[in-house]
């Protein structure tokens, strides 16, 4: 009301350009602009082995439902294994094909999941160092998550188990710019380690801001773990997010500022629209769309000494060397079912009087040269070969397909020949995935 739209800054800036004074022309930008470069020969590799992991897990997950199911221990056992492959493997994986088409690659204010799927909205901002950060939050009566590994991954199960507290407890990654979660904050609610208030912060990039043009040095992400339960999107056990984020977010404000009263609030109106939406998990989630800003850079906390973490040996070698534990997983999967093959050779072998016969002889020697070839595949990929991974791709596929149509086609299907075929086919995802394509591309040197 009686307001210049020059003066009214949420009526955008005025634009003093003139109006063309001649008929307008159209130009196409050149090639190397607008055109879409086309994917390099090792990225299409892997979209192909990636999409027949895909659908080698559906295939699998149809045999179960279809001829998996006998009475007794088998039956319950095939309910299992199509609970694994569909939760942990063939959900996950086409989210991750689909997140590749449909998730913006920029900020939307939201976090992705390691598939790419949205996950929590990001609900708060800071201004100060990382040493300030840390200093608040430890005075506000928080506790840092330990980082995810071999020692602690074992604590969560033990204490999941003996429902033990377990205040240092990580938290799953999610990532903004790209990046995963730098650190994270939590507390416990009565020791119990299935309900917890915490905390995501992700430094921003050098240069970047806000929509509108707001500076802030961190972004964070509070929410509230009121339960374990079941993922609606995964069908994983899952930690449930407490819907309305905003009482989560203030209560991360309200304990710092009565800790630190030296800290001061701004807010971003709008920074979002109001919406109510569904997490990574399936959790609806509600927000009012404000952005609270915490200028911790009164505390000028002093930087402290970098020092190696006290962490175990395993959990050093895993932070640095080791391949990601899906990797290591598959490993172990491929040398058991290597073992159990060359057993099987060699136990044919003693059975038999002699190997004179063509059939037998060429049975041992595919059996024995396929479980050796396996083992040989692995241990040059771990040694960073990117021939390796694919020739190992190529192995798994392969054998993947043969034993599923075998098992297609067949009458009768025993619970052990299932799980034989259902370890081929983690196999070839595991070695199809991100991680391992990161892990053949490090060099030789640590």
């Amino acid at each position: 009301m009686g307001v210049e739209p020059a003066d009214d800054w949420r009526r955008g800036a005025a634009v003093d350009t003139p109006p063309p004074t001649s008929p307008p022309t159209f130009e196409l930008a050149p090639d190397d602009v607008s055109s879409i470069p086309l994917w390099p020969v090792n990225e299409i590799v892997d979209g192909v082995f990636f999409v027949i992991g895909t659908v080698l897990v559906m295939w699998l997950g149809w045999i179960v439902i279809a001829v998996g199911f006998d009475d007794g221990w088998y039956a319950i056992g095939a309910v299992f294994l199509f609970w694994v492959l569909l939760a942990y493997v063939g959900v996950p994986r086409l989210q991750e094909v689909l997140s590749k088409v449909y998730v913006p690659d920029y900020f939307i204010g939201r976090t992705l999941t390691d598939v790419g799927v949205l996950g929590d909205p990001v609900n708060l901002a800071l201004d100060g160092s990382e040493a300030d950060i840390h200093a608040a939050l430890l005075r506000a009566g928080w506790t840092r998550a330990d980082e995810l590994t071999i020692r602690s991954s074992w604590r969560i199960v033990v204490s999941s188990v003996l429902r033990r507290p377990y205040p240092e407890a990580p938290v799953s990654s999610l990532f903004l710019f790209g990046r995963r979660q730098a650190f994270a904050y939590q507390q416990e609610v009565d020791g119990n380690p299935s309900q917890r208030h915490h905390v995501r912060f992700w430094p921003v990039p050098d240069g970047w801001k806000l929509p509108g043009g707001f500076e802030v040095q961190w972004l964070a992400a509070a929410t509230y773990d009121k339960a374990v339960g079941i993922s609606l999107f995964t069908l994983q056990v899952t930690h449930r997010v407490d819907a309305d984020i905003d009482i989560e977010r203030d209560y991360v404000i309200d304990t710092v500022r009565y800790a630190v009263p030296e800290t001061s609030l701004r807010m971003i109106r709008d920074y979002s629209s109001a919406f109510t939406t569904r997490n990574g998990g399936g959790d609806v989630v509600r927000t009012d769309g404000s952005l609270p800003i915490l200028d911790l850079t009164r505390l000028r906390a002093p930087e402290p000494d970098r020092v190696e973490p006290e962490t175990d040996a395993l959990s050093r070698a895993v932070s640095h060397r080791v391949p990601p534990p899906s990797l290591l997983a598959a490993a172990v999967m491929s040398l058991a079912k290597a073992t159990v093959t060359l057993a099987t050779v060699l136990v044919a072998v003693v059975l038999s009087d002699s190997l004179e016969t063509t059939a037998t002889a060429r049975e041992v020697a595919v059996m024995g040269g396929s479980a050796l070839c396996l083992i040989g595949l692995w241990v040059f990929m771990l040694a960073h070969h990117a021939w390796a991974r694919t020739a190992l791709m190529v192995v798994c596929t392969a054998e993947a397909v043969t034993q599923l149509v075998d098992l297609s086609t067949a009458a009768e299907v025993h619970f052990l020949v299932l799980t034989s075929t259902a370890i081929s086919v983690l196999i070839l995802i595991a070695v199809s995935s991100g991680g391992a394509r990161r892990w053949v591309g490090l060099g030789r040197r640590a």
